[in-house]
């Protein structure tokens, strides 16, 4: 069942609602992980609307908070476009690098992976064997080294080949840590001594509620987040991090992640997604 399919069920059920009603209409739009101002509007937007009207003016709202940049992979016209992925560890960065590596490959394009995340040794063992596994050549360099010098060697690799994208798998420590941004700073200029920096796509948890918010906020204020990649947004997840994102930050979901193989992994389809929360 949707996220929003009780809210206008009870909208068309009842031609008024008594106090407790409201109350735990709110309580499941909190739950929904939409966030308090969003909450607040569709409670003051239920208050007024026609029955017969409430999915319609629902679709409309939702849809006006949802962000209208483009969710197309920003390109570099001139040489490499380079990619790089932050997030902190566990919300699937290193998984959803590999995806969009496969993904990029199978449109016909020539790709790199860098595997930055040098402080743990099994992301860097994991991009590896997705490498292996989709024909895509994965720069890495030592245990605990600086990832910078791996970003580096990555972009110079891709200038050598004229390879088409790099993508660059990053450090994922906690977010509140100023020497992760100090390092994510760090690699985005040393790469830039090569090629520019199109995209940096932010991998979310679906299922981490308002703290995915939280370190949306953050990364995008020390790397200039353009895009991101919502993962683990399947059976199990509320998923409505998705509009609080994108109507406080303006920031757009370019890609999904509902699971672990290859094809679990898709472009953000915004009509697809409303209709989701609403059925």
């Amino acid at each position: 069942m949707g996220l929003f399919s009780k809210f206008i069920a009870k909208i068309k059920g009842e031609n008024s609602f008594t106090t407790s009603d409201w109350q735990e209409l709110e309580r499941e739009l909190l739950a929904s992980d939409i966030g308090p101002g969003l909450t607040q509007e569709l409670l003051a937007m239920a208050h007024k609307v026609k029955s017969e009207n409430a999915e319609a003016a629902l679709i409309q709202t939702l849809t006006s908070h949802l962000s209208q940049k483009s969710r197309q992979l920003l390109t570099n016209p001139d040489g490499t476009t380079v990619v790089l992925v932050v997030g902190v560890n566990g919300t699937g960065k290193t998984t959803s690098v590999a995806k969009l590596a496969a993904h990029i490959k199978r449109s016909g394009a020539s790709i790199i992976v860098a595997a930055g995340d040098t402080f743990r040794a099994a992301a860097v063992e994991q991009l590896q064997t997705w490498g292996g596994r989709i024909g895509v050549e994965v720069i890495a360099g030592k245990a605990n080294g600086d990832p910078a010098s791996v970003a580096y060697d990555a972009a110079k690799r891709a200038e050598e080949i004229l390879a088409d994208y790099l993508v660059i798998d990053t450090a994922g420590r906690l977010h509140n840590k100023s020497d992760l941004m100090n390092e994510l700073e760090k690699v985005k200029r040393v790469v830039e001594k090569t090629s520019p920096v199109s995209e940096v796509l932010l991998t979310i948890d679906a299922t981490t509620g308002q703290n995915g918010l939280a370190q949306a906020r953050i990364f995008s204020e020390s790397v200039n987040v353009t895009g991101i990649i919502l993962t683990k947004l399947d059976g199990s997840a509320r998923g409505g991090i998705a509009l609080a994102i994108e109507s406080e930050l303006g920031i757009p979901i370019k890609w999904i992640g509902t699971g672990e193989s290859e094809s679990d992994f898709a472009a953000f389809d915004p009509e697809a997604y409303i209709s989701g929360l609403l059925s």
